[in-house]
């Protein structure tokens, strides 16, 4: 049977509705996900399908809640509140242990700073917290000299930068996110979301890879002491599936700024058509200098803890790079482990969020946005 899909489309991107109901239908009977895109600040694709969902339902976006973490660090550059090119140091001290004293906030935010994880591991009690992270992270020596290469800090990067944060601030990253990003503009974007709200959130149901997915994934490194398994806590004390992080009320309530975000794609969608647009009467929230420096490729080549090519601006994935080489240049956003996707296309004004149930195959952004993308990206450029 197939899946009915609800929500709207502006003129002239009814083949972004036509890709998006093809997807659905080559999914599992059990697909939810969300489709969202904004052009010049203006919604133009509003989709959703799936039982149980609509378009106010959460999901788990993992590392797609980087991109919120990195707009807090990239206002609070552009208010001259944290200057990237001060060390580390200046913020926090501590962070100066075992050699990491020289290194810049810059390099710390465009993953250069090698302290991907733990030697002995986190446990799962303390990735809830980004103020224990930091804490555990300013003693640990870097896995490479500081600046010197770069590699996805995938769970800790935002409690490193939100330690900075705090300590410039005297208020968590989360509580700066919400007074000056989500809340203003009504956000269905949480680092921290509230029980009240609980109802609407929609449990990450566990990757279904076909045979030969399965094999691909056996065929992949695991040891525990590798790079990877320690920047993914593989080798923690009590390591949990993917799956069960998001779907911890520990990590819902607190919102670690790396990885423990909730979202529906319009809050996606809709803080990256905040960044660079007016929207609803409000200037962008980020000035044209600053769109420019966090889209500026920072770190480029190979990645060692993904061991692939990689490339990121201040925080953010560049894009174009990355994932989708037809966007423009600068193009910056983030995508999670679950399949979500969001990012801003400055030149074209495009901004756009996905979100999916189910984790995807073989992780990061789902493959289904290369689809979903090209076709939002070709109607806003003939608008």
């Amino acid at each position: 049977m197939t899946q009915e899909i609800h929500g709207s489309v502006a003129d002239g991107f009814e083949a972004v509705r036509e890709e998006f109901a093809a997807l659905v239908a080559s999914e599992r009977p059990d697909y939810e996900g969300q489709l969202c895109a904004y052009v010049h600040g203006r919604r133009v694709v509003d989709l959703w399908a799936g039982d149980g969902t609509d378009a106010q339902t959460l999901y788990g976006v993992f590392s797609s809640t980087k991109g919120a973490a990195h707009l807090v660090v990239a206002l609070l550059m552009q208010d001259g509140t944290l200057e990237p090119d001060r060390k580390v140091t200046y913020y926090w001290p501590e962070f100066g242990a075992e050699g990491k004293g020289t290194l810049t906030l810059r390099d710390l935010v465009a993953h250069r700073a090698g302290v991907v994880g733990l030697d002995g591991g986190f446990t799962a009690q303390e990735l809830t917290d980004d103020r224990v992270v930091a804490e555990r992270l300013a003693e640990q020596r870097p896995f490479w000299r500081p600046g010197t290469a770069f590699g996805y800090h995938a769970l800790v990067i935002g409690a490193l930068t939100g330690e900075v944060v705090r300590r410039a601030t005297g208020r968590t990253l989360q509580e700066v996110y919400e007074e000056r990003v989500r809340a203003p503009y009504g956000l269905d974007f949480f680092l921290g979301l509230p029980a009240a709200l609980e109802p609407r959130f929609r449990s990450v149901q566990p990757m279904a890879p076909t045979p030969t997915q399965q094999a691909l994934l056996d065929l992949q490194p695991t040891g525990p002491h590798t790079l990877s398994s320690i920047a993914f806590n593989r080798h923690g004390p009590d390591a949990v599936a993917l799956e069960d992080y998001a779907n911890s009320r520990a990590v819902r309530a607190r919102g670690p700024a790396s990885a423990g975000g909730v979202a529906a794609a319009r809050g996606l969608a809709g803080m990256y058509a905040a960044a660079i647009s007016e929207v609803d009467g409000r200037p962008p929230l980020l000035k044209p200098d600053t769109v420019a420096e966090v889209g500026q490729i920072h770190s480029v080549g190979y990645d060692l803890v993904a061991r692939a090519h990689k490339s990121y601006g201040l925080g953010f994935q560049a894009t174009a790079d990355t994932w989708h080489p037809f966007l423009g240049a600068g193009s910056f956003g983030h995508s999670g482990a679950g399949g979500s996707q969001a990012f801003a296309d400055p030149r074209s004004g495009l901004a756009y969020g996905y979100t999916r149930r189910r984790l995807a195959f073989p992780g990061g952004a789902a493959p289904e946005n290369e689809r979903l993308v090209s076709a939002v990206h070709r109607a806003a450029l003939a608008m």
